[in-house]
């Protein structure tokens, strides 16, 4: 047993001594393989550090000779850089030199050119001398052989050239308006001429008063009612006052709204045909009456526009345009007065190349505003233009509106051609009558204004006012002047008179010679 152990033991010993002589064997091994490979390592750094510094330095032998070359080239530029400057501020310098010496030499020829101005200068103050002094004894002579004194002299002069300069103004307005005149006024008569025989339009004159016929004086009585019921009803119900008085079997309505004193005409007829009269019955009559005037309305609106051709109003405007047939003005149906005025704008507009359409469209409407002037403040014109708004109507149409009687300058071809038409249909003899009261003021006013003019003696409103003869004195008033007094005279008219169609001026000069035999 024990040898047994001991073998254990010395076979254990020998195994360690054999391990550790194994691991010293390997570590020597290694640490042989590991110098020779260290060795072998720092021999390749050794000869990679060599072949580096061969290279580098090769390296910089090539770029020391790079920029020996660049050096060397940049050194070339500059040289002929400054050889160039050099030349050039030679070349300059010469310019200089040659500049400075013409200089000088304009210097010199300046100081003489000087000096024989100041010698002319003296030469001629001393002409001038002589030249005031010989004028001083020409004027002299002149005065103590045309008797006149210089401040008499200058206003001869003066006078004469203001009678030429008249002379050649008076010339030269012939000329302009004989220019203007010669295409222009055969072109307009063409114009207004066929527009006119191409609209033949009717006009009625109506009042502010309807008369109704009665078939006996007794229906009067019956009108009036026990006790005035029935006329009161009448009244009340339609707002127009009745005149009953002398006048056989006629009664008399009274409004100044035409569409009431319509519906009122219509139900006294029918109740007079009918022949019951109560105040029940009138209830129920004015008020048939007024469908049946409403239903006018609408059919003349509605006809109106058919019979221009103007298409998709609104239908309030239609029932206004309706409205006109009851509405007059100095006597002439406003509504009639629209339809030839839309005819005639339509007409210009064709004739004149403009839009026709709208042309009609802004004539038809262009009094609408007459329709309200019964129910609300303001002219006709504020009010169309407010409606017209309202019913959102062309904005071309809307200035027409609004310029047709110069409240606002024209700014529209539509605009002008409503206008002349207005003007046209207006003053259509016959179209329109006038208040005998502005009647008689307008010609008043008329030889007011000519007769404020210098050198006016009589003047004489004639024809009804289309004419107006003025008298001048022959001493103040020339021939030349007499062109240019009617042409202040016009403007002056056109700027505070308001006026249909247009007026002649008519200025007559005349001298007379009386002297008696005895």
């Amino acid at each position: 047993m024990d040898k047994i152990i001991g073998y254990i033991l010395t076979a254990v010993v020998a195994g360690i001594v054999f391990l550790v002589v194994g691991w010293v064997i390997g570590y020597n091994q290694r640490k042989r393989r590991a110098e020779a490979a260290i060795g072998s390592a720092e021999t390749e750094a050794k000869r990679i550090v060599a072949d580096a510094i061969k290279e580098s330095e090769s390296k910089r032998k090539e770029m020391l000779v790079e920029a020996k070359e660049e050096i060397l080239r940049q050194k070339n530029d500059a040289d002929r850089e400054i050889k160039d400057r050099r030349r050039e501020i030679t070349a300059t310098e010469n310019r200089i030199a040659k500049k400075e010496e013409t200089l000088d030499r304009k210097i010199d020829a300046a100081d003489k050119t000087n000096e024989n101005l100041g010698r002319k200068q003296k030469e001629l103050e001393a002409q001038s001398e002589e030249i005031r002094r010989a004028i001083a004894e020409q004027r002299e002579a002149l005065e103590r052989i045309s008797g006149m004194t210089v401040e008499q002299a200058k206003s001869e002069l003066l006078e004469s050239l203001e009678s030429e300069i008249q002379h050649e103004t008076a010339m030269k307005l012939d000329e302009y308006e004989r220019r203007f005149k010669e295409g222009a006024e055969e072109r307009a008569k063409d114009i207004l001429s066929l527009a006119i025989q191409r609209c033949a339009a009717d006009h009625v004159s109506e009042v502010t008063v309807s008369s109704v016929t009665l078939p006996n004086d007794e229906m009067k009585g019956r009108i009036i009612g026990r006790e005035g019921r029935n006329i009161r009803t009448i009244e009340t119900l339609t707002g127009v006052d009745l005149i009953i008085d002398d006048t056989p079997e006629a009664i008399t309505l009274s409004s100044f709204d035409p569409v009431r004193r319509e519906v009122a005409r219509i139900a006294i007829e029918k109740l007079i045909s009918d022949g019951r009269i109560h105040p029940t019955r009138i209830e129920e009559t004015v008020e048939r009456a007024r469908r049946e005037v409403d239903t006018a309305i609408r059919q003349a609106g509605e006809r109106a526009t058919f019979d221009t051709g103007v298409h998709g109003l609104n239908p309030e405007l239609i029932k206004l345009l309706g409205r006109l047939k009851y509405r007059t003005s100095y006597g002439q149906n406003v509504l009639v007065h629209s339809i030839e005025v839309s005819l005639l704008s339509g007409i210009l507009a064709d004739e004149l190349g403009a839009d026709a359409a709208l042309a009609r469209r802004a004539g038809l409407l262009h009094d609408i505003g007459k329709a309200l002037t019964q129910e609300a403040e303001g002219s006709h014109i504020q009010l169309g233009v407010e409606v017209a708004k309202k019913y959102r109507e062309n904005k071309d149409v809307i200035h027409a509106i609004e310029a047709h009687h110069g409240d606002v300058e024209p700014r529209t071809a539509v605009a002008l051609i409503v206008q002349a038409a207005d003007a046209i249909s207006a003053a259509r003899p016959g179209a329109r009558r006038e208040n005998l009261e502005n009647y008689i003021k307008r010609l008043t006013k008329l030889e007011e204004i000519t007769s404020e003019f210098d050198g006016v003696e009589k003047s004489f409103a004639i024809q009804a006012g289309r004419e107006i003869r003025i008298m001048v004195k022959p001493e103040i008033i020339s021939d030349d002047k007499m062109k240019i007094l009617a042409h202040d005279i016009v403007k002056r008219i056109e700027s505070e008179l308001e006026y249909p169609g247009q007026i002649k001026v008519h200025i007559i000069r005349e001298s007379r010679a009386v002297d008696y035999a005895k």
